[in-house]
């Protein structure tokens, strides 16, 4: 039996945002008590190498779960091949007024705006070099809500050299719906100065660290087609080691007529599953292996994991997913791959 199959009731009941809080809670209680050694999934794979790094297995966990570092060793003892945690602003901030996440059961969705709600970068490395964790660790990065749009790069910067020294990898959050004029700077010449200021600062951090850390670029599933094309040969013409596919959706054709159908923020879940599968594909295809492909968006069974690995992607990402399937899904998705 799933233990989450029984919480899962009594989890729905409570307000989304505690329910999050509470699942967390009892996640790091299950960790400290050993009681996480009975539900943990068997790793039912392969180790492989993306990236230059080496991943226990190709299912991690999408940033956003533990925006803080809050909570990794109680996230790893429930068997992710990695986790990505974030996204992490270079200055604490409260992120936009509650409610700001919607449960959507009949359509297995997520509706949130938080708003880049964190505790800053600095708290974030310290919880980082305090964990015991020893696998593959993405942090992903954002700016301040009040930083100008025009000054976007700069705390970009800040959070690439504050998390450099700790992370496996680093994610620039560039489509976030939820912060003003983000998604901007994924086109045209946004981008193009975006990725040139940072992969001068990884190269500079590597020689100051001795060590790589591959950048990767978390991108919307609301672009068409030649925005993607765009974006891919950016990525390669700054040698961006790997790029996600995707973040949520502002799109609401697939909830039409759902009570939360008009809320403000990114729809996550079985909705974005096209959409996400889609631009994996268009990447895959302009790409063709040079550039590493993590798929997340709408992985709610192991045939939907299987579905982006054979769009093309190397690893993928789950989140909403487990808020509706728990951690069967992980164990699910292990099983098939």
């Amino acid at each position: 039996m799933n233990p989450y199959s029984l919480l899962k009731p009594l989890l729905f009941q409570l307000e989304p945002e505690v329910a999050h809080a509470v699942t967390l809670k009892l996640l790091k209680f299950s960790e400290q008590t050993g009681l996480a050694l009975l539900t943990a999934v068997k790793n039912n794979h392969k180790p492989m190498t993306v990236m230059g790094l080496n991943f226990q297995n190709p299912v991690g966990l999408a940033a956003g779960l533990d925006k803080n570092g809050d909570y990794i060793d109680a996230l790893a003892a429930v068997g992710f091949g990695f986790l990505e945690i974030g996204t992490v602003t270079p200055r604490p901030q409260a992120g936009n007024p509650k409610p700001r996440l919607f449960r959507l059961p009949e359509h297995q969705a997520i509706i949130n705006r938080m708003g880049f709600n964190n505790l800053g970068v600095d708290h974030l490395v310290a919880q980082v070099k305090k964990c015991r964790y020893q696998g593959v660790l993405g942090i992903n990065i954002g700016k301040n809500f009040d930083t100008p749009i025009e000054n976007a790069i700069d705390d970009y910067l800040v959070g690439l050299r504050k998390s450099y020294a700790d992370a496996s990898y680093i994610t620039l959050n560039i489509s976030s719906p939820n912060t003003k004029n983000l998604r901007q700077l994924q086109q045209g010449d946004e981008i193009k100065k975006l990725l040139f200021a940072l992969k001068e600062e990884q190269l500079t951090l590597e020689k100051q660290y001795q060590k790589y850390v591959p950048l990767v670029v978390k991108i919307a599933p609301d672009l068409e087609e030649l925005q993607i094309q765009h974006i891919a040969l950016l990525l390669q013409e700054f040698s961006i080691d790997g790029v996600i596919a995707t973040n949520t959706t502002l799109d609401r054709d697939k909830v039409i007529g759902h009570q939360f159908a008009g809320e403000a923020g990114g729809l996550s879940g079985a909705p974005v599953k096209e959409k996400s599968t889609y631009v994996v594909k268009v990447l895959a295809g302009e790409l063709n292996t040079r550039i590493p492909i993590i798929a997340a968006g709408g992985i709610l069974t192991a045939k939907d994991a299987q579905e982006k690995r054979d769009a093309g992607a190397s690893l993928v990402q789950i989140y909403s997913g487990l808020i509706y399937k728990g951690t069967q899904l992980l164990d699910d998705i292990l099983l098939s791959l």
